[in-house]
């Protein structure tokens, strides 16, 4: 079966974080990126954009990694695996809005692969509202789904149930958002070849931009005042919450000995928490809480 080189993998997962890069510039209108190039001393390194401070973005993180050596044996144990050398590649991006009506977004790509032989693909990108618009969700699980069932009909309710039971505060019993699609330890076979799924890979990550740009085209002008802002500021607390108690992209990523300030580029700029907050019944702040469940169909929910 044709293989694509790790070394090719780690050079279109740079394109695509350059790409990315380019397009949310672009629709900001005023913030640009700056590059912050690491190096991990038990081998590889990585390139980490951020952007503060845009029209539009408070925060953005666009992070490039590919970093190799032993495999930790946290990881062994946790991921069942034999002592063998590791390498890994990916993108990963989460971008926080200067506008409390503008989604919270996440999206990440991955490569693993081991000196034994092992491999697979890894990835995911979902949608988090500070408030839910029916419309919003809609359109997203729908570019989702046209984008998975050109390579699988399976694909789209397979990754959008993983979606929805892996971005979930059980703590909280609600979702972080909308969900969207998750994936993991994808390996080619009879069906999808390894180019094959590699394009899949890659296709999630140029499609990242293209969504992203409608919710900020869309929603940035849409008024809002203190009220949303403060709903906005425990919205994000509830963001904290996950990638730091839940997330396994962090634990990993610490786990092998990763760059934190890479690792926590996805923490909002600010965040707030309050006891027992309670939103008022009938309020746009309940009946965000109320879509906050697993298994709600996104694609029929703005009919």
């Amino acid at each position: 079966m044709e293989k694509i080189s790790k070394e090719q993998i780690a050079e279109k997962f740079q394109e695509i974080q350059a790409h990315i890069c380019e397009e949310l510039q672009a629709e900001d209108g005023e913030g640009s990126f700056e590059s912050d190039h690491w190096t991990r001393k038990e081998g590889g390194g990585g390139t980490t954009r951020v952007l503060k401070n845009g029209k539009i973005i408070a925060k953005g993180g666009v992070a490039f990694s590919a970093v190799h050596g032993p495999t930790p044996d946290k990881i062994l144990k946790k991921l069942k695996l034999e002592q063998a050398d590791f390498f890994a590649t990916g993108v990963s991006i989460v971008i926080h809005p200067v506008s409390p009506m503008v989604p919270i977004i996440h999206m990440n790509i991955r490569y693993f692969e081991m000196s034994n032989g092992r491999y697979w693909f890894g990835g995911g990108i979902d949608l988090t509202p500070h408030y839910l618009d029916l419309g919003d969700a809609g359109y997203f699980h729908r570019n989702l789904k046209r984008l998975c069932d050109s390579y699988d009909p399976d694909f789209y309710p397979r990754f959008k149930k993983w979606a929805d039971d892996y971005f979930y505060l059980p703590h909280r019993e609600e979702t972080r958002g909308v969900g969207g699609i998750f994936f993991d330890r994808l390996v080619a076979d009879k069906t999808l070849s390894f180019p094959r799924l590699f394009s899949f890979v890659t296709d999630v990550g140029y499609l990242f931009p293209k969504l992203y740009r409608y919710f900020m085209a869309k929603n940035a002008s849409l008024p809002y005042g203190d009220r949303e802002l403060a709903w906005q500021a425990l919205r994000r607390g509830r963001y904290v919450e996950f990638n730091l108690v839940w997330d396994a992209g962090t634990k990993f990523g610490l786990d092998t000995n990763g760059r934190t300030e890479s690792i926590l580029m996805s923490m909002p700029p600010v965040a707030h928490w309050e006891y027992n907050q309670k939103p008022a019944a009938g309020s746009p702040e309940a009946q965000t809480l109320e879509g906050l469940k697993k298994n709600i169909n996104w694609l029929k929910a703005d009919e």
